[in-house]
Formats: C-alpha cells, sequence, structure tokens
C-alpha cells in the first residue's frame, strides 16, 4: 500500500513539473488574453480594470511559430479585428521560453515568464512584465 501511495505521489509531482516547464507554457500561450497589470523592478506601474484592446495569440505547436494581433471585443461578443499581425518563432533558451518577432526586417524577444489556464506572465527588454488574465466576454444580461 505504502509503495502505491509513493508512486502516486510520484506520477502526480512529474505532470505537474510538465505543466511549469517552459515547453509546458506553450499549450496555454493560444487565445484571447487581457492585460491586467505591468510591473517594473515588482513594482505596479500600471493596472487595466477595463481594457479596449485584447491580444490574441495563434500558435503552431508544431512548428514553433504564430503571431500576436490586437483584437477589440464589441458589446455583441464579437472582436474588431485589425489587418495588423505580428509574427513569432517560440524557442527554449537557457530554460526559458522566448517568443521572438520580427518586424520589417527588425527583430525583439519577450520572455515567457510563466503561463497556465489562469494566467499569462510576459517580460521585455526593458523590465516590463506583463500580466494577462483570460478575456472574458462582456455579459450584458
Amino acid at each position: 500500500m505504502k509503495s502505491k501511495y509513493l508512486l502516486f505521489l510520484w506520477v502526480f509531482a512529474l505532470f505537474m513539473s510538465c505543466n511549469d516547464t517552459p515547453e509546458g507554457y506553450i499549450k496555454y500561450l493560444e487565445g484571447y488574453w487581457e492585460i491586467k497589470h505591468v510591473e517594473k523592478d515588482n513594482q505596479l506601474m500600471k493596472e487595466y480594470n477595463v481594457n479596449s484592446n485584447i491580444d490574441y495569440f495563434e500558435v503552431n505547436e508544431e512548428t514553433l511559430t504564430g503571431f500576436r494581433k490586437k483584437v477589440a471585443p464589441t458589446l455583441e461578443g464579437k472582436f474588431t479585428v485589425t489587418e495588423h499581425e505580428s509574427p513569432f518563432k517560440l524557442e527554449i533558451e537557457n530554460n526559458m521560453l522566448i517568443i521572438t518577432y520580427t518586424i520589417n526586417g527588425i527583430s525583439y524577444k519577450e520572455r515567457i515568464v510563466s503561463a497556465s489556464q489562469d494566467k499569462l506572465v510576459i517580460t521585455n527588454d526593458q523590465g516590463l512584465t506583463y500580466v494577462y488574465r483570460p478575456f472574458v466576454a462582456f455579459n450584458l444580461d
């Protein structure tokens, strides 16, 4: 009985650790993300209570490529979509998930600090940390 319990704990720990690795973040990146707040040096810079723009990420997990697009939610539960999208490539560097954008020949990188179904945290080269929550459509009922 004791060995079954230990085996269960080991399998559970293994499962939980797989989601908390840079590779495990990839599956959570795709979707509609609403910025919650911005931090710098662990200090709150700006908090967002209402957002007029939402970040939409689309990811191809096989090629580790995708794009990021700004969309604006409407009261009808749809989105106004901009033509502009930022293509990216995902890479694991030094045990970190890096998202590299190349726009008009200029490349820049951001680091996915963490990603789950409830939260996305991204840091850029200027030391700004963006904390996102999943977008929830307006409910006027």
